[in-house]
């Protein structure tokens, strides 16, 4: 079963809520966040501080949701890649895209040849770091520049990955804003990525920012606001609430990648 953790908020103030969502971002930028795991509370712990009304919820592993099951908790301590001379080549603690999600505990010793097989970069953005996961398959990996891994040289490497995966729990966050009628506006946004600031760190700001502004303004309908993690947390919501979402329901949005300066978009 699911357990509701109701918390309090104060919430945003309208002469400063552009700085604020800008606040709420750099707060939540550094956060590694993923399916589960520790990252994702601080998340919540962070955003009922913007927010009246938000409730959190811990759905156990091995919960069944429709045919899908909440997997196993992730978190990591720390993780690096020593090079032939004893330097940190690649260090989780530099940067958490460092490290494809859900990767499984290691620490070894091996060759280049054998290294490469685990490490992703992309060649047409060479300065860049890949954002990886392995949310279902059990294995490990880190990610690096292209330009970091051409630099690479030759000898023995010694690789750290301080993480585990046990039992625990999927979190996801709820905001319900009551209308004159039952009939529900449905949002929703995504909480489980790491440190990307369009992709995801503007949904949750943009999201939280308009519970403030909903519940300030009269409402003919109610509004439903959800923070999940991508997928198997949309699957854990509507596994337990498709009935009355299914009743209720007259629109839906999914408020991501809203947080540049080009062109916003709809998709129907």
């Amino acid at each position: 079963m699911s357990i509701p953790l109701k918390r309090s908020a104060g919430g945003f103030t309208e002469a400063a809520i552009g700085p604020q969502m800008y606040d709420l971002a750099v707060r939540l930028f550094p956060i590694c966040r993923s399916l589960t795991g520790d990252g994702v509370r601080e998340t919540f712990d962070i955003l009922a501080e913007y927010m009246d009304g938000l409730s959190t919820f811990e759905v156990p592993t091995g919960t069944r949701c429709f045919d899908w099951t909440i997997p196993e908790e992730w978190n990591i301590r720390a993780a690096y890649i020593e090079g032939p001379s004893g330097e940190r080549v690649v260090d989780f603690a530099n940067h958490n895209l460092h490290v494809v999600g859900y990767s499984t505990p290691v620490d070894t010793t091996m060759p280049l040849a054998d290294l490469q097989q685990h490490l992703y970069s992309l060649p047409d953005q060479p300065n860049a770091i890949p954002y990886v996961t392995s949310y279902y398959k059990k294995r490990w990996g880190f990610c690096l520049c292209e330009n970091d891994r051409r630099q690479l040289v030759e000898g023995t490497y010694r690789v750290v990955i301080d993480s585990e995966l046990a039992a625990g729990s999927l979190t996801y966050g709820e905001v319900i804003v009551p209308g004159e009628r039952e009939q529900e506006v449905f949002l929703s946004t995504y909480v489980c990525h790491p440190s990307m600031a369009n992709n995801e760190i503007s949904g949750p700001c943009v999201a939280a920012a308009l519970a403030h502004w909903i519940r300030s303004q009269p409402r003919r309908y109610t509004y439903r606001i959800v923070f999940v993690p991508e997928t198997i947390g949309s699957i854990c919501y509507l596994s337990r609430h498709h009935q009355e979402m299914r009743e209720n329901t007259i629109a839906g949005f999914n408020i991501s990648c809203v947080g540049d300066d080009r062109c916003y978009s709809y998709l129907p």
